[in-house]
């Protein structure tokens, strides 16, 4: 599949009516996905016949990107029931066979199959201290392959220096820079639209081959 087209499929998805601040919930938009899932697959093959999981799914956007792209098998978890709804949806829109799972990430469980590759847009950490750091242990923790994630670029030096020092990567790689359009989502929002630059990072676990 052509990035265009990855990137068409992704603009159709339903995203959150209600987003909820305390979750820092922020649709993952088309361009950023589309990049992010076809750099992992084209640069690296960490996508197509691999277990994938999408930690924090949302809407499932990043999920959705990985089963087109070929993935074996995607499972993506979510805290929130109502994300988790409208992403099962939007897979079904789609005829793709995705496995949600409504759980805090801190406490993943998947018994089965290996997942091979963890992707996730997670909370920046701005309502909730650390949050971030959270995700990208839990997920280092899971993934036998890669990490793919995305964090804020004024971040770059403390999330290498805690991928590598506190959560146990093997190693940790910025691949590229992204600008992120963040929507006037919330009553704070001062401006119709912040566009926000971030990191597209790709971790490797200490126990990958």
């Amino acid at each position: 599949m052509k990035l265009k087209q990855l990137e068409g499929l992704l603009g159709n998805l339903d995203q959150f009516p209600s987003p909820k601040i305390e979750l820092e919930q922020y649709p993952t938009g088309a361009h950023i996905a589309s990049r992010m899932l076809y750099t992992a697959e084209n640069s690296y093959g960490d996508v197509s016949d691999k277990v994938v999981a999408d930690f924090g799914c949302g809407c499932g956007t990043l999920g959705i990107a990985a089963a087109l792209l070929g993935s074996d098998h995607v499972v993506g978890f979510d805290v929130d029931s109502e994300s988790l709804e409208i992403a099962y949806q939007n897979a079904e829109d789609l005829e793709l066979d995705i496995n949600f799972v409504q759980s805090d990430i801190r406490n993943v469980e998947f018994r089965g199959k290996v997942i091979d590759t963890v992707v996730m847009n997670p909370p920046f950490g701005t309502r909730k201290k650390g949050a971030d750091m959270d995700f990208l242990c839990a997920a280092l923790k899971v993934a036998s392959g890669a990490v793919y994630s995305l964090h804020k670029t004024t971040t770059r030096d403390h999330v290498r220096k805690t991928a590598l020092q506190v959560c146990n990567a093997k190693s940790a790689e910025v691949l590229c820079e992204l600008r992120y359009d963040v929507p006037q989502l919330y009553k704070f929002h001062k401006q119709k639209e912040v566009d926000i630059a971030v990191d597209l990072w790709r971790f490797v676990p200490s126990t990958a081959n």
